[in-house]
């Protein structure tokens, strides 16, 4: 598990990107058996006033809850779009401190490798975990793609150069696509057919809707 202190906290945008670059080095992106997998782990992050409230639920294939820790941080780092992990990571890493079941795969509300340097905050924290990793997110914060015009429909996410960097997946009726996207130990194919698993009826798959719902209710 990673000790919070060795986390590293840029001072400038300059050297924020820095630590994305070297870290880019440790990505990994590989095939991932959903059939091996065994617990699956969400994850949210919400604010209130000047702190951060991270939540992590685990739980297993037939979206049985295992565990629910949650933790609370002062932001110190500012919302840019791009580096969302100088802001997230530490208070997710402290939830996971806390965690006594280790999940086989995380899911994170936020992009993987569908990030203008390739190392959004589901690639970042799964290199700093080393736990495979999957981007569930939103919107698009890089990229393009077609809207799916059927749900079950997957598009490609493509960047400026045409590489396909993850998917605009229509899972729910009168929604906005989510944007799926491998984050670390994962690849394009296996994140698709990972995230496709986990939807229970919602738009988002049920890790990251339970994550999400427990924030909410904690903030009350």
């Amino acid at each position: 598990m990673v000790d919070i202190s060795n986390f590293l906290y840029p001072k400038t945008l300059e050297e924020a990107e820095r630590i994305q670059k070297e870290f880019l080095k440790k990505l990994v992106l590989v095939p991932l058996d959903f059939s091996k997998v065994s617990l699956i782990a969400g994850v949210d992050v919400s604010y209130v006033d000047d702190q951060a409230l991270g939540i992590v639920v685990v739980i297993n294939k037939n979206f049985e809850i295992i565990e629910v820790v949650h933790e609370r941080l002062k932001v110190t780092f500012p919302y840019i779009p791009g580096f969302l992990a100088f802001r997230e990571a530490p208070v997710i890493l402290k939830c996971f401190e806390k965690l006594k079941n280790t999940p086989d795969v995380i899911l994170f509300d936020g992009q993987g490798i569908a990030h203008p340097r390739r190392l959004g905050i589901a690639s970042h924290v799964g290199i700093l975990l080393n736990i495979p990793t999957i981007g569930v997110a939103k919107t698009i914060l890089y990229g393009k793609c077609e809207k799916p015009s059927f749900v079950g429909q997957a598009t490609e996410l493509k960047d400026r150069n045409g590489e396909v960097i993850g998917f605009c997946y229509l899972s729910k009726k009168n929604t906005k696509p989510i944007v799926i996207s491998p984050g670390y130990k994962t690849d394009l194919e296996s994140s698709l057919h990972i995230v496709k698993s986990l939807l229970n009826g919602f738009k988002l798959p049920e890790p990251v809707r339970l994550a999400h719902y427990y924030s909410q209710k904690l903030k009350m």
